[in-house]
């Protein structure tokens, strides 16, 4: 390795760039009068008039909604009635409906939200789980994609492409309606929910009792019916209401989301499912490993925000149609940007993180599934990050070293990636690092929803080169590669 500087902007850009669609739009829930500050739902007076319609208008009216929407959505008519089945109570009892004026009222308690109509950013890439109809020299990869819609409430979203042979770059078809998972029962693991009580310093008679009920891993069924057959003398007890809530809320952090196998990887959506993620899953950096077992998976972090606190969360998938989601626990899962290592090092799960905000450290999962006190690898120390400096996705192994993607925050908040090398055996140990960016924001890039920012939350190495898809100013998305001997070089061995 040399000390010699190269040029800003190391990294060949692609001239594919990815800009928002507001076509891409799901069907949500709509209530009017609880979008209002102070929720008063008008629920009643709407189905009201809506029964006053006579079936000829009705059967009119749910015509002209079909011939609107239906292309654009899938099972329409069966979304409608799912919606009807959520306010159906409203209904007074003694009203016999016909389908179309279910349908109908459904229709009224429905609207469309587009997923990335304010901004499309953020991208992880990882090999695709389909690698069939390629040529020599290709991978297929998937993206994940961080969706920002109205009210700055983000979602994650998929696509795929192709890269090589050499430095071809293709996008593959993004058409078509999209489809939010379907949540289903989850396995919860006992380990986390002792983790959780421990982060809000709860431990009694009665947590204690639960804990020791519950197998290792568990349904939302056996968790209550371990619940149901508590002692009497612990239920009586002043504080069992309280701590009976706070269960409940940690066990209901995590879930399971599963998609139709008909449903392509590019019209999935993962919608936020719980109170914590309800303004946003933010970022997403998947990483592919192999399990336990030897199978190959899919591992992400993100953020789940809730308008006011953030919580770190990990999604677990061994096709990309079946989801399981966990809460991260632990000291270095209290900020922002976590990014898993794709294997153990000799037994030691690891993970990057920013837990106080501003430094990049490397952290451990103990046997209690917590992730430990950060280690620090890297702190701000140029003038291009002396804001802050965090990691852009899980570490890629390579011969060199564990390559690590970084961000820096340097003047007027301008963000740029660089990149550093760890020791493949001990990763605490850092090799080498860029004197200055490696992707720095152009003049086109600049502009946009958040000015002045490159970012990206992980790529791939194929064929000795780097590629990477990112974020520019969190309203498009642009690619860029390099190879791997050439980053290599420009790296800087460091004491």
């Amino acid at each position: 390795m040399t000390a010699a500087l190269e040029p800003l902007s190391l990294m060949q850009r692609h001239p594919v760039v990815m800009q928002p669609d507001g076509g891409r739009v799901v069907i949500k829930l709509f209530v009017p009068g609880e979008d209002a500050q102070l929720a008063q739902s008008r629920a009643s007076s709407l189905i009201e008039r809506i029964l006053q319609l006579d079936e000829d208008e009705i059967g009119r009216l749910l015509e002209e909604v079909l011939a609107r929407f239906a292309g654009r959505h899938l099972d329409l008519l069966d979304t409608f009635q799912h919606h009807y089945d959520l306010v159906h109570h409203r209904v007074p009892p003694d009203v016999e409906l016909s389908p179309n004026a279910r349908s109908l009222i459904g229709a009224y308690f429905s609207h469309e939200f587009a997923v990335e109509a304010a901004a499309l950013c953020n991208p992880s890439m990882v090999p695709h789980p389909d690698q069939g109809g390629l040529e020599a020299g290709q991978l297929r990869v998937a993206m994940s994609l961080r969706q920002i819609g109205e009210g700055h409430i983000s979602s994650i979203g998929f696509c795929s492409a192709v890269l090589g042979p050499g430095t071809d770059f293709r996008l593959e078809d993004r058409a078509g309606p999209l489809v939010i998972g379907e949540r289903t029962g989850a396995r919860h693991q006992r380990d986390l929910l002792a983790a959780g009580l421990a982060e809000l310093d709860i431990d009694n008679e009665l947590t204690c009792s639960v804990l020791g009920s519950l197998p290792e891993r568990y349904s939302d069924e056996e968790f209550e019916d371990v619940l149901g057959h508590l002692p009497g003398a612990l239920l009586a007890r002043p504080t069992t209401g309280d701590t009976l809530a706070v269960l409940r809320e940690i066990v209901a952090t995590d879930y399971a989301v599963t998609f139709p196998a008909a449903v392509p990887l590019h019209q999935r959506v993962l919608w936020p499912a719980t109170p914590a993620e309800s303004n946003g899953m933010e970022d997403a950096r998947f990483v592919q490993v192999a399990d336990e077992d030897g199978r190959t998976a899919y591992l992400a972090t993100y953020t789940a925000y809730d308008g006011r606190q953030i919580g770190g969360r990990m999604l677990h998938s061994r096709d990309l149609r079946h989801f399981e989601v966990t809460a991260l626990r632990g000291p270095a899962a209290r900020n922002k940007g976590m990014a898993l290592f794709p294997r153990p090092v000799h037994g030691r799960r690891l993970a990057l993180c920013r837990s106080d905000g501003e430094t990049l450290g490397l952290s451990e999962c103990d046997g209690s599934n917590r992730w430990q006190e950060a280690v620090p690898l890297l702190v701000p120390h140029r003038g291009w990050d002396l804001i802050q400096v965090g990691n852009c996705g899980s570490p890629v192994e390579t011969e060199a070293g564990w390559l690590v993607l970084t961000h820096g925050v340097g003047p007027m908040r301008r963000y740029a990636i660089g990149a550093m090398l760890l020791d493949l055996d001990h990763p605490e140990r850092v090799l080498a690092d860029l004197p200055r960016g490696l992707l720095e924001p152009d003049e086109v890039e600049r502009e946009g929803y958040v000015p002045n920012v490159v970012y990206s939350c992980g790529g791939v190495l194929h064929d000795d080169r780097l590629w990477l898809p990112y974020g520019a100013s969190d309203v498009r998305v642009g690619f860029a590669s390099i190879s791997l001997d050439r980053l290599l070089d420009a790296m800087v061995v460091t004491p």
